[in-house]
């Protein structure tokens, strides 16, 4: 009996274990990849109304970008606190943007112009890019709501995803103090 229950223990923890791991979502490139050039329409930076690629523009530059389905108040705050990661280490040339992935995206120009202004995101464009998959050869999960990425000197050091609803405070603080690690 003893070993029955000892054996239904260390299964229940085990199943536990992957429930844990079946609700993780991978996106992005792998740390080390090369991050290849990509096209958004620039809603609120420097190019505004204009199409560009930051990956080009930003060069070897540390960056922090961020890839998402919606503008709601999870990314929002996301892209603000990364907008002040930016600010404070402009001297090292840090940069970002965000993207927003949309079958649509002349609708949600509006969306972002207004999350920029009521968050006041002044660093980090926010941007649009036409089709929810994502840029080609990005390895966006089609399940993931949120996908952040960063490079230095145009290769990926870190990726991290975030499913519907896991984007929180504390997810929110962990991607900071990544980001705030690229120039150090």
């Amino acid at each position: 009996m003893k070993r029955f229950l000892a054996s239904l223990a260390a299964a229940v923890v085990m199943t536990a274990g992957l429930a844990v791991s079946a609700g993780e979502v991978t996106s992005g490139l792998d740390k080390g990849a090369s991050v290849p050039p990509f096209y958004v329409y620039d809603v609120t930076g420097p190019q505004k109304g204009s199409e560009l690629c930051y990956r080009c523009r930003y060069g070897n530059q540390p960056v922090v970008s961020i890839f998402a389905k919606e503008m709601n108040d999870e990314v929002a705050a996301l892209a603000k606190e990364l907008d002040g990661v930016v600010a404070k280490h402009r001297d090292e040339r840090m940069a970002g943007f965000v993207v927003l992935m949309s079958d649509k995206p002349e609708a949600a120009r509006t969306t972002l112009a207004d999350a920029a202004k009521k968050n006041k995101i002044e660093q980090l464009p926010l941007t649009t890019f036409d089709g929810t998959a994502g840029p080609d050869g990005y390895k966006i999960n089609p399940k993931a709501d949120v996908t952040v990425m960063m490079w230095v000197e145009g290769k990926v050091t870190s990726s991290h995803a975030f499913n519907k609803g896991e984007l929180t405070k504390d997810a929110i603080s962990k991607v900071v103090k990544a980001s705030d690690a690229l120039v150090k």
